[in-house]
């Protein structure tokens, strides 16, 4: 087993110590912050894989996010400037207009950025031409609306209508989810998926932006 994989078996086994001690090794050899970031990466993908599988629970995806964080911060003063400005899978989440929830929404931002995306994160009670002009400044490769009250259907459809006119649609990936979220509304507004898990979410964005 390389130091590669194991570094990865450390993160998707929330081993923090053990990771740590592994990029600071990996550091000292002279292996690119990009390599080692992109194994924990991985790591972080096989998580997932792991709750999907029934394999770990919720608390230990969200101890992974925060292992992620701390490797962030190790990695920070490493990544090259090249590095810093490469292109990145991108993102856009928020919870629609008229929800204020957020917890569901958070983790599967969590679970994106700890997989290597760049998440554009617009908050909660989003407007639709809010999604809209993130879509425009950033263009992500995928779009992930969330709602937890089934009062908020429309603001599922509006927002899809709203990319739609704007022209938008074709270059973009949208996915739904959250309590009053289902395969039928994903369906009836235009989504192009329904994530019961913020696994699912992650898989899905995944594969819209081409990661493996």
């Amino acid at each position: 087993m390389t130091q590669e994989s194991t570094l990865a078996s450390a993160i998707a086994d929330c081993q923090e110590e053990q990771a740590l001690t592994l990029i600071r090794e990996q550091l000292a050899a002279g292996v690119s912050a990009n390599e080692i970031l992109a194994e924990c990466n991985r790591g972080m993908i096989e998580l997932g894989n792991r709750f999907s599988r029934e394999e770990c629970f919720l608390p230990d995806l969200m101890f992974g996010g925060m292992i992620m964080k701390n490797v962030m911060a190790l990695l920070a003063p490493h990544l090259t400037s090249q590095t810093a400005g490469a292109a990145r899978a991108r993102a856009v989440m928020g919870t629609v207009l008229h929800d204020v929830h957020d917890i569901g929404k958070d983790i599967v931002v969590m679970m994106l950025r700890g997989a290597g995306f760049d998440v554009v994160d617009l908050g909660v009670d989003v407007p639709p031409e809010k999604f809209v002009e993130a879509i425009r400044q950033h263009k992500p490769a995928v779009v992930g609306m969330s709602l937890l009250l089934t009062t908020c259907y429309k603001s599922v459809s509006n927002t899809v209508q709203a990319i739609r006119d704007a022209g938008l649609r074709d270059s973009i990936a949208i996915m739904v989810g959250g309590a009053a979220a289902s395969d039928l509304l994903a369906e009836s507004t235009g989504c192009d998926f329904y994530g019961k898990t913020a696994v699912d979410g992650l898989q899905f964005a995944c594969r819209a932006a081409g990661i493996h």
